[in-house]
């Protein structure tokens, strides 16, 4: 939350202050009082929340890092309260609200990517301490961090969300690598040509 909460810091006068406890409650009466829905959504009602409903708040910013779960089976039937990790990627959203304007920043963290040929690396310069061979064979793998900014806030988020992701996937796939920072160039390029909503 950003606001004016000078006299907290100053001289320890807390009557701006909205408490952790205040967020956290309210994170929790959101999350049980109607469905969360996609994470894009959930970060859109807590910041307008915030935002606009305790007026020392200029602008608030919500983060969310979703996990993907899977719901264990136990002798060939979904458990009805159990559930296994399924994998290290995340997607993420954040959002930030002011009175006036609203951003909403998608994307995913350790999407881990490989592709066994199609990458090679030659060309650069060589010094003292140098030991890297070039190649125009080679594995290339990367653990992709990707975040973009939609320029609306109407959106299918999951459908945008998947359609990004798998845009950056394919990329990743059938771009032939003379680096990986060509690669990485290709993808988002590749995200931003695709999918007009995107503004950066």
């Amino acid at each position: 939350l950003v606001g004016d909460f000078a006299g907290s810091h100053l001289t320890g006068d807390n009557s701006n202050i909205v408490t952790t406890d205040t967020q956290k409650n309210t994170i929790f009466a959101f999350a049980k009082d109607e469905p969360i829905g996609e994470i894009e959504d959930f970060a859109l009602r807590l910041a307008r929340h915030f935002a606009h409903d305790f007026p020392v708040v200029q602008r608030s910013r919500v983060s969310i890092e979703e996990y993907p779960w899977q719901r264990i089976e136990v002798d060939g039937k979904p458990h009805p309260h159990s559930f296994v990790r399924a994998g290290a990627e995340k997607r993420l959203a954040t959002v930030t609200c002011a009175r006036d304007a609203e951003w909403v920043v998608a994307g995913l963290s350790d999407l881990v990517l490989l592709k066994s040929t199609g990458s090679e690396f030659f060309g650069y310069p060589r010094a003292q301490y140098t030991t890297l061979a070039e190649t125009h064979d080679r594995v290339l793998a990367s653990a992709v961090v990707a975040r973009w900014r939609y320029s609306r806030q109407n959106l299918d988020w999951a459908e945008a969300f998947a359609a990004t992701r798998r845009q950056l996937i394919e990329t990743f796939a059938s771009k032939h690598s003379l680096a990986l920072q060509q690669t990485l160039y290709a993808m988002g390029e590749a995200a931003l040509t695709a999918r007009p909503e995107i503004a950066e």
